[in-house]
């Protein structure tokens, strides 16, 4: 068996619009949001990324891989309001060549522990869409809860269906 590649996360920063145009700009790898964004629209993307790095509500991180850290894609946490409870959310977005490695997992379980350790919120949530296969396998490998499916739009104007995955910060780490 070989073993899993080693992670760590760093906060985003000036050098990764590369990262950004890679992931959020290619048509594959947005094919569950509504295909990707404008080169505009990822410069806006890009400066908020920068602004989050002195914020304690919000934070994007790149995904490093392997000794070498190769970036390997972004993963952030951000307030969100579900049903009326103050929470977290997360999402990620891992290129192609690091897929099937683990490595969005262990980057999800590595944010989860900031989030425990941060104590102000009880739950974080993911909302991939129902159809996204490898996302929601990470929400399920990182012990998030399916609690149900709805609908959104993103980006706005793009109805999407989503299944509501949530994890409760305060339970006993499995």
């Amino acid at each position: 068996m070989t073993p899993e590649p080693q992670i760590a996360l760093r906060p985003y920063g000036e050098g990764d619009f590369e990262l950004l145009q890679a992931t959020l700009g290619d048509p594959e790898m947005t094919r569950f949001l509504g295909g990707p964004e404008s080169a505009e629209k990822l410069q806006q993307r890009h400066e908020r990324y920068l602004a989050l790095r002195n914020s304690e509500w919000e934070r994007m991180f790149v995904i490093l891989a392997g000794a070498q850290r190769a970036a390997a894609g972004t993963i952030g946490y951000w307030e969100h309001e579900h049903q009326g409870e103050a929470a977290w959310e997360t999402g990620w977005s891992v290129l192609p060549a690091f897929q099937q490695q683990g490595l969005a997992t262990r980057a999800t379980l590595a944010v989860i522990d900031l989030l425990r350790a941060d104590g102000r919120r009880r739950s974080v949530y993911a909302f991939p869409t129902v159809e996204n296969l490898a996302s929601n396998a990470i929400c399920r490998k990182a012990g998030f809860t399916l609690e149900g499916v709805s609908d959104y739009e993103y980006p706005k104007g793009n109805p999407i269906r989503c299944n509501i995955w949530r994890l409760d910060l305060q339970a006993n780490k499995s």
